[in-house]
């Protein structure tokens, strides 16, 4: 739903954000509307759910961010998927100064159609004067997640730092590899090397100090999971755990077993886990300037080579560009491998313009000494049902 997700265009947004078919502009007074509507129905639940925790494992560029929501399962997904701390820390983190961003999850109840800027029942609001993002329509918990990571991407690059969508990890000599990549080219699978510390599978800021994980969870799909395939991930599936469109095996012998190879709901079935579930996990999620640098795509037509070391105008052509194929499972209605392109391998996410965040990457691999590599995850020797598709394990 890319045409339902809005902007507040103000003083602040007018001449910053990059407005177009990915960043459609709200007026004030329609997010206002929205704004209100979401608190009315959340005053009139019996029970609401307020979680207060960190994007950003770095304390100095962490956003102590409020989710308010009407459903525990929207409550716990956010819990885990921000970063944890005791109690008596939030408390006073909070106290004191308040949040520095607030979700405010309607999703239960629908959007205004007859509003401007609005024109459906769904509706997904950032407001980056008033700090506030709104849902309105939409019980899928993933939009709080990438609405926070819109937000870093938003503010990181006014203070020099490079927000990626990206997966990382550390080895044991202390060599951080990031891998970008967009759902279904491996960015989860890979990072979870069992010889190799996992940093984070999706989201992180490349400082002038570090690489830090924007997340504390990890939200992975697990489409035909097994311990024989991918043993952390699927280890990490324990209580705490959330796992979304799957089924159960029968009781029979089973009870509460999942059936990861049932896919009859939809191809995306997913599983969010804290970090701490993560058995050769780097807490806190921090690595130092990244060695390697990874592209992955999916090519589904036969074309791509599996792997190219790239040159610096290479890498800025294919980082720009951000090709891939869109396979089934990741996203609703696509049934067989489509081409897409997306700038810097997640341009629903870039508020900014692209070549604002293409040109931090060029700059810091240069200053870093960081190699730059393009694998392709999808098919080789021919076309997808031609070919045969690279295994990630």
């Amino acid at each position: 739903m890319p045409k339902q997700k809005r902007i507040v265009e103000d003083d602040l947004t007018r001449d910053t954000i990059n407005w177009g078919d990915v960043n459609i502009p709200m007026s004030p007074e329609s997010y206002s509307s929205n704004k209100q509507r979401a608190i009315d129905f959340l005053n009139m639940r019996q029970r609401i759910f307020v979680v207060d925790g960190y994007a950003g494992w770095d304390e100095k560029y962490r956003i102590k961010t409020r989710v308010i929501s009407a459903r525990p399962y929207h409550a716990l997904f956010m819990k885990q998927m921000l970063i944890r701390n005791t109690l008596d820390n939030v408390k006073n983190d909070f106290t004191k100064d308040g949040p520095d961003f607030t979700i405010m999850n309607a999703g239960e109840f629908v959007a205004d159609p007859s509003l401007p800027d609005v024109g459906a029942k769904t509706s997904v609001n950032v407001n980056f004067t008033e700090k506030e993002l709104v849902i309105l329509g939409t019980n899928y918990a993933g939009e709080m997640k990438k609405g926070v990571f819109g937000i870093m991407h938003y503010y990181m690059p006014q203070l020099g730092c490079l927000s990626m969508h990206c997966s990382a990890n550390i080895g044991a000599e202390g060599d951080t590899t990031i891998l970008f990549g967009l759902s279904g080219t491996g960015k989860t699978t890979l990072s979870s090397d069992p010889k190799r510390n996992l940093i984070g599978d999706d989201e992180h800021v490349w400082t002038d100090t570090n690489v830090f994980n924007i997340e504390g969870g990890c939200y992975a799909k697990c489409d035909g999971l097994s311990r024989e395939k991918e043993p952390d991930i699927f280890d990490a599936v324990k209580f705490g755990s959330i796992v979304e469109n799957t089924k159960f095996y029968p009781d029979e012998g089973t009870p509460r077993t999942i059936d990861y190879n049932d896919t009859s709901l939809t191809m995306n079935t997913r599983v969010c886990y804290p970090l701490e579930h993560i058995r050769n996990v780097q807490l806190p999620a921090i690595g130092g300037h990244p060695k390697n640098v990874i592209f992955l795509t999916c090519d589904a037509f036969g074309v791509m080579p599996p792997v190219s070391k790239l040159t610096p105008e290479q890498a800025m052509y294919h980082f720009i560009s951000g090709y891939t194929s869109k396979v089934a499972g990741t996203e609703i209605g696509v049934t067989e491998p489509t081409m897409t392109f997306s700038a810097c391998f997640g341009e629903a996410f870039l508020p900014l313009h692209p070549y604002v965040y293409a040109e931090m990457l060029a700059e810091k691999c240069e200053k870093y000494n960081a190699k730059v590599w393009l694998i392709n995850t999808g098919w080789v020797r021919g076309a997808a049902g031609v070919g045969h598709r690279m295994s990630l394990t």
